[in-house]
């Protein structure tokens, strides 16, 4: 049985003839101890998705399943089983770090002793058992991070909600989240994601949805996705003489051309023939690489800004 069951599922905000959709006849399922990845472009639906998933927003119609229980009608229970990592920190900033977790636990119910037992693998998992009696404004954007990560789990959870875990944080701390993340799945938690780092989807997702306009355009494992979407390789060219090049011997021999900026991607599956080109081209530079998720993404929802 899965662990989450989302099927046809509908939704819309504002009145009469003014009702704009944001979740158009969506239908996925988490499998026990994967990583399930929403991804898409502002505005797409993913944190509506979540919030519907969570019983926080209702549906106008489909069927959501959550840990076996009904939702919107057994949000309430359904909830006691999962922790959530929101896009924003919302730590208590007058409580110490494991204050914060020892009040979290409570709101689950959990004993004095249950906490407290917990508090101590909670502390090493987030690497903060040094800063246990920390004020969290005396915290890092990393550490605060890291804390959240611990407080949804304070409640062991089966699922793990996390709606852009690692917006604004470093490299090194990005590094350290996802190795947290990869220990919670090889120990079977499993975990909803939306990011919009495609590297953290690509290295994190067992399986991932595209979603865009409230619809969901692809779904399947990243490798597999990439493979049926895009060219097996990519030739990017930038520098002044790029577009020039690009015009004449680029979407020559290239199978598809893309240009966002001043930077030229040539979509090909034998990238030869653009790479002998480019060998005596003065005013450009390139990197030769693999197709990867990011790929997939810009070609499925488009290079143009969102809001």
């Amino acid at each position: 049985m899965p662990i989450l069951s989302v099927q046809h599922l509908h939704k819309s905000f504002g009145i009469k003839e003014q009702r704009s959709t944001v979740i158009d006849d969506i239908s996925f399922t988490l499998r026990r101890g994967e990583c399930y990845g929403l991804l898409g472009p502002n505005g797409a639906g993913k944190t509506t998705t979540m919030r519907l998933c969570l019983g926080l927003t209702a549906a106008d119609s489909g069927s959501i399943t959550l840990v076996g229980n009904e939702i919107p009608m057994h949000a309430r229970s359904a909830r006691m089983r999962i922790g959530v990592v929101p896009q924003g920190d919302n730590l208590d900033p007058d409580f110490t770090v494991e204050e914060n977790l020892r009040v979290y636990g409570r709101y689950f119910g959990m004993s004095r002793a249950q906490i407290e037992s917990r508090l101590p693998w909670l502390l090493e998992f987030s690497s903060l058992s040094a800063k246990r009696s920390a004020r969290i404004a005396e915290l890092s954007g990393g550490m605060r991070r890291r804390l959240t990560l611990a407080r949804a789990l304070v409640n062991d959870p089966d699922l793990i909600f996390m709606d852009e875990p690692t917006t604004g944080l470093d490299p090194q701390a990005r590094h350290l989240i996802w190795e947290r993340l990869k220990t919670l799945l090889a120990a079977g938690k499993t975990i909803l994601l939306t990011t919009h780092f495609m590297d953290e989807a690509e290295r994190l997702c067992n399986r991932l949805a595209v979603i865009d306009h409230g619809r969901m355009i692809a779904e399947g494992e990243p490798s597999a996705l990439i493979a049926q979407h895009i060219e097996s390789q990519v030739v990017e060219v930038y520098g002044d003489n790029a577009i020039n090049w690009s015009q004449t011997t680029g979407r020559q021999n290239a199978d598809r051309v893309e240009i966002s900026g001043e930077t030229v991607f040539c979509y090909t599956n034998d990238a030869e023939p653009i790479l002998h080109s480019l060998a005596n081209v003065s005013g450009v530079r390139y990197l030769h690489r693999p197709a990867n998720l990011e790929d997939l993404f810009l070609k499925l929802t488009g290079r143009e800004m969102r809001d």
